[in-house]
């Protein structure tokens, strides 16, 4: 699988990933469920629609994964994927003990991998949302 750095990006594509998964929310209770900490309190806290665990695995497999970014939490570096056909949940959940974000291009979902053994992974498609 090809991939190309983006150094820096991560910031933009986490404000990015904020717009297309959490713009329903509120200033006040994005604040109250701490997302600027971890976006995955989106699903934590059930302020969206959402899979998690095997489901979450299961969706983010049957998706077809062209064009994508991956980025993390806690740091700005950021890779886009030109073709993630082969990418498999079991790589990013075994890969690291960060969180961690994929994200189609245009922002129809997203699978996170969170640093909690007790959360996630989480996987959302936005025409399911509000």
């Amino acid at each position: 699988m090809k991939y190309k750095e983006l150094p820096k990006w991560g910031k933009y594509l986490r404000g990015r990933w904020e717009e297309h998964f959490a713009s329903h929310l509120s200033p006040k209770k994005k604040k109250e469920i701490y997302l600027r900490s971890y976006l995955w309190h989106l699903c934590s806290y059930e302020e969206t629609a959402f899979l998690s665990g095997e489901a979450a695995v299961a969706a983010f497999k049957k998706q077809p994964k062209g064009k994508c970014t991956v980025f993390f939490e806690l740091h700005d570096d950021a890779y886009l994927i030109e073709n993630a056909a082969s990418m498999s949940a079991s790589d990013l959940l075994q890969a690291s003990c960060e969180d961690v974000y994929v994200m189609d291009w245009n922002g129809q979902w997203t699978f996170m991998k969170t640093h909690e053994k007790e959360f996630g992974p989480y996987f959302i498609e936005r025409k399911k949302n509000p």
